[in-house]
């Protein structure tokens, strides 16, 4: 089953969600290196500071004004919202693009997959919920 982060990330496809879920220190260390290979810190962090129970948690996001919002209309995630697609989130699809050019110079094409799968189908899954809707 599709259970999306605000944004549109995948959760169920998130190497740091699923580290989290099966209370996995070795993995969340895997993922903390990950990340800063990927570009998305710039130093390998501690494993509890990785830990990710989802957007339904108090835990900062870069996408906090996403979150924000969605939380204001009531909304799992901005598909379900009638202002779909807003500046807001497509701001973050922007985002996403930056995020994948980072990845792809960086990750091994087996770690770019992953994130890819997660993270940066964001708008093709916004869309289909959108659709739904």
């Amino acid at each position: 089953m599709l259970e999306l982060a605000y944004c549109g990330d995948d959760c169920n496809l998130c190497p740091r969600y699923i580290a989290t879920q099966n209370n996995s220190i070795e993995k969340l260390k895997e993922v903390a290196v990950l990340w800063k290979k990927a570009g998305w810190r710039e130093n390998v962090v501690p494993p509890e500071d990785m830990v990710c129970h989802g957007c339904n948690t108090e835990r900062k996001c870069i996408y906090d004004d996403i979150k924000k919002c969605a939380l204001e209309k009531g909304i799992d995630n901005c598909g379900f919202c009638t202002d779909y697609p807003c500046g807001k989130i497509e701001n973050v699809f922007a985002q996403t693009e930056i995020y994948v050019k980072l990845c792809k110079e960086n990750c091994s094409k087996e770690e770019y997959e992953l994130l890819n799968k997660a993270f940066f189908l964001k708008k093709q899954n916004m869309n289909k919920v959108h659709k739904q809707c």
